[in-house]
């Protein structure tokens, strides 16, 4: 693509633009250098110094003579701690890092410029069959797992992502095999022109006529019949260990994803800082799961239990990372994708249910939902407990403003009619995930945040704030607006059964299960509790504290 004079004139004029003077060895590397290149392709040079230098990673970009070219600068110190990183990862392609690998690969195959000398000692340090033999193990060990992914995807009934992960199983094994017959270049795009250099023709066309294969979504039995035909493409190419038999694939533990469950939904937590709230349908399939089992027989156990659509369920458990597979005899299924994969888990876009969670649990799309919660786990808990803590505080006001009134004491009603409406509405605040929660007397101004659905509940609660009470009959109307305006909050909230706390010893009970389902959760997070009573809730396992045995001496 361009003549050696062509080259050299493009590296002087980046120098003198860059000021690097000429003291320095240079060498051209990427696809140009390959011979893949075109006229849309990078002219990627490096610049290399004797010595210990910690040169700066991140190139410099230039546009020369109309052509984009990127300047990197190392030091012989620097190439060799990439090389030795290579060394150590022999034997665990996993361990070894895609852009190390592939920035080997370019020095190790780039064309010198100037200081030849010096370029060729460098790479002297670096076998080429070493390279060769490093590539091609990474690339079958992520052909292995994509292999894998897809062997899982249709135990679950996932044909169309089967069949994505076949293919990408597919560029990796031949990858692999071009690798080790020394066409190391990572980039993927270039495939084809290493097939053709290969000098292996038939193995070009046999990949070529299955990528050319295209099962439809929901055929199952071409996309069992690609699988298998690139199986046994990839056996042929050498590729060792590869997977065949499902029940290799077993369900495991995930570190840090833990379950809770209030009233009917579940919450599954990841990392201790998201949760998932689970629909019930969602919620069945996650219930019936048991880890350390063959992926083929926790399905069945799914669709003994009356599960329906088990394979589907799981897979989106598997996306999320909430569950994992590993593979009987060695190492986790993860997914693979060559080239900046991300890596870890799928997250999903936030939920945008709202109000967020009642006092049953996080709000959810539906059943099926395996949604993200739009707060971090601990303020999810926080914002949980003071939703539950705010409806026994309404209770008590409520309670409170009836003997007042019975008592005829005007001025106590006012105020305890005013701290029930303030309840009311750090329940809706905690409702829709606000905490820490705003000041008594900012809240009325402060639910502006909130959604417009909530306009009337506002109005209602400044009209409630401005009563005055002078007579038992100005009283008696309080109490059944305050009631109606409770009432509302509460269907707003989603905590229309809330007991009526301070009835009896039964609804009292009622609301201490309630609450301690939450302080659990609170207190596996660290969250701050709504008040610091509660924590003998969690010791008495949501039962009404009692004083300890033995009598008590008198003073």
């Amino acid at each position: 693509m361009l003549t050696e004079e062509r080259l050299r004139e493009l590296l002087d004029k980046s120098l003198t633009e860059l000021s690097c003077g000429t003291g320095w060895a240079a060498t051209l590397e990427g696809s140009l250098a390959e011979g893949f290149g075109n006229s849309s392709s990078d002219v990627d040079f490096l610049l290399v110094c004797r010595g210990d230098r910690e040169l700066p990673t991140m190139p410099s970009l230039l546009f020369v003579d109309g052509r984009r070219v990127e300047v990197r600068t190392r030091s012989v110190r620097q190439l060799a701690d990439r090389f030795a990183v290579l060394e150590a990862a022999d034997g665990r392609p996993d361990r070894l890092p895609e852009d190390l690998l592939d920035r080997c690969q370019r020095f190790l195959h780039s064309r010198p410029l100037r200081g030849h000398a010096l370029i060729e000692e460098v790479k002297a340090m670096l076998p080429a069959d070493r390279l060769r033999r490093a590539a091609a193990g990474w690339w079958a060990h992520r052909a292995r797992q994509s292999l894998r992914h897809a062997l899982a995807m249709q135990c679950l009934g996932e044909w169309e992502e089967a069949v994505d992960w076949t293919r990408a199983g597919l560029v990796q094994t031949v990858k692999s095999w071009a690798a080790g017959v020394g066409e190391t270049y990572l980039e993927p795009k270039w495939l084809p022109l290493q097939l053709d250099r290969a000098g292996r023709p038939e193995v070009r066309e046999r990949y070529w006529e299955l990528d050319a294969a295209a099962p439809a979504a929901d055929d199952d039995v071409a996309a069992r019949a690609l699988l298998t035909a690139c199986l046994d493409f990839a056996e042929d190419l050498g590729l060792a260990d590869v997977p065949r038999r499902p029940e290799r694939l077993v369900l495991a533990r995930v570190t840090g994803v833990t379950t809770w469950q209030t009233g009917a939904r579940v919450h599954v937590l990841r990392g201790r800082h998201e949760v998932f709230a689970l629909g019930d349908r969602a919620a069945a399939a996650w219930r019936c799961l048991v880890l350390r089992r063959p992926l083929p027989r926790v399905l069945e156990t799914a669709a003994a239990a009356g599960v329906p659509d088990a394979g589907r369920r799981l897979a989106a458990f598997l996306r999320h990372g909430l569950v994992r597979l590993t593979w009987k005899g060695g190492g986790s299924v993860t997914p693979a994708l060559p080239l900046a994969a991300p890596a870890g888990p799928l997250t999903p876009p936030p939920s945008t249910v709202r109000p967020l969670l009642s006092m049953h649990g996080a709000a959810v799309s539906g059943p099926d939902a395996v949604d993200l919660v739009p707060l971090p786990a601990p303020r999810f808990a926080a914002a949980a407990m003071a939703l539950v803590w705010s409806d026994v505080v309404v209770e008590n006001a409520l309670e409170d403003l009836d003997g007042a009134l019975q008592r005829g004491q005007w001025r106590v009603a006012e105020v305890t009619a005013r701290r029930a409406v303030h309840a009311a509405l750090r329940a809706l605040f905690s409702a829709h995930g606000v905490n820490p929660l705003p000041a008594d007397c900012d809240l009325l101004r402060r639910t502006d945040l909130l959604p417009q659905s909530v306009r009337p509940i506002r109005a209602r609660a400044r009209e409630l704030l401005g009563r005055t009470v002078d007579s038992a009959e100005r009283g008696d109307t309080l109490r059944a607006d305050l009631a109606a305006f409770v009432a509302a909050v509460r269907e707003a909230t989603g905590a229309g059964a809330f007991p009526a706390s301070f009835d009896s010893g039964a609804t009292w009970r009622a609301t201490l299960r309630l609450g301690h389902d939450w302080l659990r959760l609170g207190a596996h997070l660290d969250a701050e509790l709504p008040l610091e009573e509660a924590r003998d809730l969690l010791t008495s396992g949501g039962a009404p504290p009692r004083p300890a045995g033995g009598e008590a001496e008198l003073p």
